[in-house]
């Protein structure tokens, strides 16, 4: 299974970016799909993520109002729509997946991080 993301770049504060990550490879199910980021210096922390069957979102309180999570089922995308960016929302951004696989023993997938930077 791989996750690939795609989306970051450089945004003025109060702008938008819309990140994107697609899973593929021998997927039986999804369970959920999600995204953590990881400023300079600070730990990785969760952003929010989306169950995959009922479509349950959870957002970090940093983000809430701001950000929202929705899912392509049928191409088994998970989008990140950021909105009102803020220069603390600068960070590398992680796609994660709880997946099961046909022919693989893990469920927890990471996609390459994609930066996101929000100038002031």
């Amino acid at each position: 299974v791989q996750l690939q993301a795609s989306g970051g770049g450089l945004v003025q504060a109060g702008g938008s970016l819309r990140l994107s990550c697609a899973a593929s490879g021998s997927i039986f199910s999804i369970v959920a799909m999600g995204w953590y980021r990881q400023a300079p210096g600070k730990q990785r922390e969760l952003v929010g993520y989306i169950t995959f069957s009922g479509g349950s979102k959870n957002y970090a309180d940093s983000v809430k109002g701001r950000f929202t999570i929705s899912r392509d089922n049928t191409k088994n995308t998970v989008y990140l729509q950021m909105n009102n960016l803020k220069p603390e929302d600068t960070a590398v951004y992680y796609c994660n997946g709880e997946i099961y696989s046909h022919s693989e023993d893990g469920t927890h997938y990471w996609g390459k991080g994609t930066q996101v930077t929000v100038s002031s």
